[in-house]
This record gives structure tokens, sequence and C-alpha cells, in this order.
């Protein structure tokens, strides 16, 4: 079931291209076009909306990591790992999150021993796919194919999972911002952790699938040479009345530092709107992290 969902975003596009290819092709053929308006097309073409030809790879690696010692003991760990990679009309990118933290706790064994021990209080990885295939270069039109998934230990989830294709478009570019903004339909699995009364009776983790509207937009500007801001916006709204929907926003500033390492403070918007009498719909997470690009 893991690869399926992997799988899907990519098949949604190569089944979509032959059909836009049969279009465009199409509509050559029953437009022509005179020497003065090939002039007039050339004269309003931007080098720069060009797609490039060759090949673009970026990787980096980002670690954080804290730990407190006294009255409070405990040990967190943040690191994940980007990998983007542009060849022609692709674009693709991958993106993987870990978070882990421990806290020391105390529990009584006999009647005049505590014992100490540092148990995990949090634990969540998460990984996030996206292929983008640019259908219209001048005006930055692309179809996407998108794949989502997360564990969180300490959540009402054992699993939350989604695949979506779509349309989107670059609507606004320049040399120190753009954005970016797509939508279309898709297919969200949530798999619910069970209750400790539960799990008594013998009950197992429940399957939720529904269909989802899913929208994202991303916001860049690049405050000078060593600094740039990002602000993401990501939606995917439940298509069934009672099911759950995701949305989270991410706020982040990231900083050079020295040559390849970079500072990034990030605070993140997390909420599903419905979950365990237990648990609370929204979550926020605010983080430093150091970030080193090869």
């Amino acid at each position: 079931m893991f690869f399926r969902f992997i799988l899907f975003p990519i098949f949604a596009l190569y089944c979509t291209l032959p059909v836009l290819a049969f279009a465009q092709e199409q509509e050559k053929q029953s437009n022509s076009a005179d020497a003065s308006d090939i002039l007039f097309s050339l004269e309003k073409a931007d080098e720069s909306q060009q797609p490039t030809s060759g090949t673009l790879f970026t990787a980096s690696a980002q670690l954080g990591f804290l730990y407190l010692t006294g009255d409070t003991r405990s040990a967190d760990i943040k690191t994940g790992l980007d990998l983007r990679f542009e060849k022609g009309l692709w674009r693709s990118y991958f993106l993987f999150d870990l978070l882990v933290k421990k806290t020391e706790t105390e529990s009584v064994i006999n009647d005049n021993e505590i014992r100490k021990a540092f148990d995990t209080t949090d634990q969540k990885w998460s990984l996030n796919s996206q292929t983008n295939y640019t259908v219209d270069p001048i005006n930055k039109n692309y179809i996407f194919g998108n794949f989502f998934y997360e564990e969180n230990r300490f959540s009402s989830f054992d699993s939350q999972a989604s695949v979506s294709t779509g349309w989107g478009r670059r609507w606004f570019e320049n040399k120190v911002a753009s954005f970016d903004a797509d939508i279309g339909p898709g297919f969200k699995r949530d798999v619910t952790q069970v209750t400790s009364q539960e799990m008594k009776e013998g009950m197992r983790s429940r399957t939720q699938d529904t269909l989802i509207l899913q929208a994202q937009a991303l916001y860049i500007r690049k405050m000078n040479d060593n600094i740039e801001f990002k602000q993401l916006l990501v939606i995917k709204h439940a298509m069934e009345v009672g099911q759950n929907s995701i949305y989270k926003a991410e706020s982040s500033i990231t900083s050079r530092l020295i040559g390849s390492l970079q500072l990034k403070l990030s605070f993140i918007i997390d909420y599903n709107s419905k979950v365990d009498d237990d648990n609370e719909n929204l979550n926020t997470e605010t983080s430093a992290v150091l970030i080193y690009t090869f």
C-alpha cells in the first residue's frame, strides 16, 4: 500500500501528458502564423521565462538538537533531508522530516525506590514529494502529482497519507520574489489509534478513506543575498461530511552563515478538524536548525 501511494502521482502525470501533447499539436495545426506574428512573439518572450535545458540537482540536510538538565532533563532532536531535481520541463522535490523528544520520568518500583528513565514523549516523521510538469513555459502553468505520508506516535492517528494531482501556476515572479499555487482532487487515508479501553476489548486501529480537494500556495522572498523568507499554506479538505480535514501553515526564515551552512527558524501550525477527545485539534512547532547544502 505504501508503494501504491508513491507511484500514483507519477502514474497520474504520465497518463495526463499524452492528452495535453495531443491538444497542443491540434492547436498548432489549426492556427497559422505569418512572419510578423512570429517576430511579435519573439519580442514578447522573455528568455528568463524559458525552462533551462540542463539538469539541476540540489540536496540539503538539517539538524537541530536540544538537551536540558537540572529540574527538567530532556533531549530533543529534529533532522531532515531536502532533495530537489529540475530538468527541462520537469521539477521534483522530496522532503523528509523527523522529530524525537525524550523526557526523564519517575516511577515508583517499591515503597522506597524511585526509578528514573528517559521515555519518548514525542515522535513524528513525514515524507512529502511532488513532481511538476510545465505545460506552458511562458505563463508557467504546470500539472502536478503529490504524495504525503506521516506517522505521529502521540496524535490521534497511527498514520496519515494522501495522493493528489491537479493544475498549478507560478502567478508571480521577479528577481527577489515568487508565488506558486496549485489545486486538484486527491485521496486521503487516516489510520486512527485505538484507546486503551478499545485495546482491552480487542479492537484494532480504524482506517478512514475519503476524497479530498487539495490546495497549496508557496510565497518566497529574498530579503537580501543571505536571508530568505518562505510562507507555505496547505489545505487537504475532506469532501465527505464528518471526515477529517488537514490545514497546515509554515513560516520560515533562512539565513546563510558561512559557505554552505545556514540557520533556519521556522514556525508550523498543524490543524486536524476531527481528533479524539483527549487530543488537541491545533498543534504548533517552533524550531531552529542548522542546514548544510551540498
